[in-house]
């Protein structure tokens, strides 16, 4: 599945952490900033659910 994280660069980094636990991350993108003045960017996560043991 493919999921774009929106936010400050400390927002997608910890969502990006937490969300580590539940799915395997295949592939992360480079940072996308926003158009100026907004601090945000987005990234996008290539992801797959984590095998349940």
């Amino acid at each position: 599945m493919r999921i774009r994280l929106h936010g400050t660069p400390a927002e997608t980094t910890a969502t990006l952490t937490a969300l580590t636990y539940v799915l395997t991350i295949c592939q992360v993108s480079r940072p996308y900033p926003d158009r100026p003045p907004s601090t945000w960017h987005r990234i996008y996560l290539d992801a797959t659910p984590r095998e349940q043991k």
